[in-house]
């Protein structure tokens, strides 16, 4: 299966956008002096020369009357998959196209733009974005589909950001600069690894995200393997049902069944059916009291909040348990969607998933630039955004979008997240030579503040050779030394063949952006879920547009919903 591509999409995006943004589109024969008919103002010539500099739609064409319109030439309506020509990356000027192209009446049409009206308007854009990563590409998307003029910048020279995935070479150049692949590694191309290691829960938001905006049909999806936890020096699988906790060897027979009642209890309560509710008012009642009233001991509770429920502390413990309850609800209907696991993760990387919404944009008509002389951010009087100075251009918008390393002034630093990719010729012992796996070392069981996290994945999820599996180490940096910090996650490996460790800085906003028009992303957190990745595109999307945003999933032909 090849990778998808943006290439030509994203040249004709860069064309459709700008052309139908624009007011006071004419359409040939019309009377405006532009026709696509031989005996109405054709060229003069044989050809006509469309010129236009990189990255730009400044097109322009001499008609007979010489008076100069902006155009582009079409066949039948403007579209993306109907654009025949355009601009390529490195090309300046001095496309020709033949006249012929221009007298098959009601085959091509042309579409001119009056110079003023476009002068006016050609740098100027509804929302500036700055980045590529998954948030911004999601952002960006969601916005060209509701209707706005989106230009999409990125400093880099690829795709996805701080969530891209990288092959054999880039990795060694990246963190290990200097040193060359082992050949007992294999081909450079055959590897996929991910910088921002995280699975999708299959019930869960970026899910339902995918499915309303219908990306999935650009990319195929594979079921993670098995989901476990680390308990007392071992690695069990976690039991997610009622069926599968009396089954489970995590507890003893007792504690089995005391927990298999809390799991039904969950599995049938329904927030607005008091009958299920068996007397427990959860907006008020807190977690830890919930969990006594079932008897539970403190092992259990601990792998249920961390490795089922997917709190990263145990602050959760003493509020309401209404959301521990919906967090389980959400983990054990995701067990069983696709598989029986509850996460799915998609092939060749998550690095496909920035390139998908991307890819949704570009078809909406955003403009897209990859390493882009970003000089610097312009205001107004007031403080507000204006534009982006890029190259000898400034770029104006009304809104900018971005993520935290291109506004250093406007975020403060969080925290850092320590991360391990090792490369592995074998399968992590104890995880019944799973294919794929995440492993959930919760932080009581390591003597620490912050779980930590392992994403394992093999040839099966492309992206790694036949033979190698990875495992991704994160977890919260606690101390000076990152690295034995993930001592325990390392252990339990096995033998590594190969191992690149690197520590990321966490920004966030230093405000919501209201006032300044400055929407800045978080930086990606240490968890092995896209749940806080999601909720804080949604949150940058209401602050933007000022309403929720309402997610329509319908089933498609020969899809299952």
């Amino acid at each position: 299966m090849l990778k998808r591509k943006l290439g030509l999409l994203v040249a004709a995006a860069v064309m459709v956008g700008m052309f139908t943004s624009c007011v006071n589109v004419i359409k040939s024969g019309d009377g405006n002096g532009v026709s696509n008919t031989p005996q109405n103002d054709t060229p003069a010539s044989d050809t006509v020369t469309i010129d236009y500099t990189n990255y730009t739609t400044d097109f322009s064409i001499k008609v007979r009357n010489d008076s100069t319109k902006n155009v582009v030439c079409f066949k039948g309506t403007p579209s993306a998959s109907t654009l025949i020509s355009g601009a390529k990356g490195g090309q300046t000027t001095g496309l020709k196209l033949d006249k012929a192209l221009f007298s098959q009446s009601g085959d091509f049409v042309l579409w001119a733009i009056e110079e003023s009206e476009y002068k006016k308007n050609k740098d100027n854009y509804d929302v500036i974005v700055l980045g590529t990563g998954l948030k911004e590409s999601i952002v960006s998307g969601l916005l060209a589909v509701d209707g706005m003029k989106v230009l999409n910048l990125d400093k880099n020279n690829y795709y996805g950001s701080c969530s891209t995935s990288l092959n054999l070479e880039q990795l060694f150049e990246k963190y290990q600069p200097g040193k060359k692949p082992a050949e007992t590694l294999g081909r450079s191309r055959d590897y996929n690894i991910d910088v921002a290691p995280k699975f999708i829960i299959s019930a869960g938001n970026l899910t339902k995200l995918l499915l309303h905006t219908k990306v999935t049909r650009y990319l195929d999806f594979k079921p993670i393997i098995g989901s476990y936890v680390f308990h007392g020096g071992k690695v069990y699988k976690v039991p997610a049902t009622d069926a599968e906790a009396i089954k489970s060897s995590l507890m003893g027979i007792f504690e089995k069944r005391r927990c298999q009642k809390f799991l039904a209890y969950i599995q049938q309560y329904e927030k607005d059916n008091e009958k299920t509710h068996q007397g427990f008012d959860l907006s008020k009642m807190t977690s830890s009291e919930l969990y006594k009233n079932f008897k539970l001991d403190e092992n259990t509770q601990d792998f249920i909040g961390h490795a089922s429920a997917l709190y990263t502390n145990d602050d959760y413990l003493n509020k309401p348990a209404f959301d521990l309850v919906e967090r389980l609800q959400l983990y054990g209907n995701s067990v069983g969607r696709y598989s029986n696991s509850p996460y799915i993760y998609p092939l060749y990387g998550l690095g496909e998933l920035p390139q998908a919404f991307s890819r949704l944009s570009a078809v909406y008509g955003t403009t897209y630039m990859l390493n882009a002389p970003i000089k610097s951010i312009k205001y107004n009087d007031d403080g507000s955004f204006q534009g982006v100075e890029c190259g000898d251009k400034v770029v104006k918008a009304k809104y900018v979008v971005a993520d935290p390393t291109y506004f250093a002034e406007n975020v403060k630093k969080t925290g850092d997240v320590v991360k391990i990719i090792c490369i592995l010729n074998h399968p992590v012992p104890n995880t019944d030579n799973s294919e794929s796996c995440q492993i959930i070392f919760p932080q009581k069981q390591i003597k620490r503040k912050s779980d930590i996290y392992v994403a394992v994945m093999s040839a099966a999820n492309c992206v790694v050779p036949k033979g190698k599996f990875v495992a991704i180490v994160s977890t919260t940096v606690e101390t000076s030394n990152p690295e034995t910090e993930c001592d325990a996650a390392l252990k339990l490996l096995g033998p590594i063949e190969e191992k690149f460790t690197f520590v990321e800085p966490l920004y966030e906003p230093n405000d919501d952006g209201t006032q300044n028009k400055v929407f800045i992303s978080k930086s990606y957190d240490a968890t092995s879920h896209f749940e806080s990745t999601v909720d804080d595109v949604l949150d940058m999307y209401k602050r933007i547009t000022g309403k929720e945003l309402e997610m329509k999933i319908e089933k498609e032909e020969g899809e299952e919903q």
